[in-house]
């Protein structure tokens, strides 16, 4: 499922293609002008743009430049241009794939599935972080210093991995209750206990860190050591 946005100005088109789209589950908005299909993007950024070339009010081709100018979202041209050297133009352009009119509801679920799942693939977050000497590894839930095995609890992983991935950066307390003990509110003596079994394990102390330093009032923050 997917959050879609057709941009057509012929209206029989634009019904059959969000009843198609619609029909698969997909989340539909629409837009009948270029201008409208940038205001659609720029208040709520969809999953992916079907961008006709024949607007009323610009030539699809300028509109894909206006749409790259602001977002980065994957559009699909439709276009009845079937021509190789217009074809290459579009996709130097940004443009991630094209349709040649008439095309058939299969062809186009076929090409925006393609298109999504480059684009899921591409915005996939990281699985392995390192800091220094630190390595922690998300889908295997396994975390290395200088090499050596960490023996880390479960909620001990969790708060040196969700530190690790934002390293350089305060993570407020607040943020740890809510994102590793999945609390709204909670006791900050809960924190500092696993902060200090962390810090054994990672070879310092609060008074001397290496990794783990507390900003106080505020949260805590992972940088790679001196």
């Amino acid at each position: 499922m997917a959050n879609v946005l057709v941009v057509e100005d012929d209206q029989f088109v634009r019904s059959a293609m969000i009843r198609e789209l619609s029909s698969r589950s997909h989340t539909v908005r629409s837009a009948s002008t270029a201008l409208d299909a940038l205001r659609e993007v720029s208040q709520a950024a969809p999953d992916v743009v079907i961008l006709d070339l024949g607007l009323p009010d610009l030539d699809g081709s300028e509109a894909l430049k206006m749409l790259r100018a602001v977002s980065d979202v994957p559009v699909i041209v439709a276009t009845a241009r079937d021509d190789e050297t217009e074809v290459v133009r579009l996709l130097n352009a940004g443009a991630d794939d094209y349709l040649v009119k008439p095309f058939s509801p299969e062809h186009l679920m076929a090409r925006l599935t393609a298109v999504l799942r480059r684009s899921r693939q591409a915005a996939a977050p990281p699985q392995i972080c390192q800091v220094g000497g630190l390595r922690v590894d998300l889908e295997g839930r396994e975390a290395e210093l200088d090499g050596a095995p960490l023996d880390l609890t479960r909620r001990e992983f969790d708060l040196l991995a969700h530190l690790a991935f934002r390293a350089g950066h305060v993570v407020p307390r607040r943020e740890l209750l809510a994102e590793v003990w999945r609390q709204s509110y909670g006791d900050d003596q809960t924190i500092d206990v696993h902060l200090s079994w962390l810090r054994r394990k990672l070879g310092e102390t609060a008074s001397k860190p290496r990794y783990l330093h507390t900003v106080r009032g505020v949260g805590v923050k992972l940088v790679a050591p001196e």
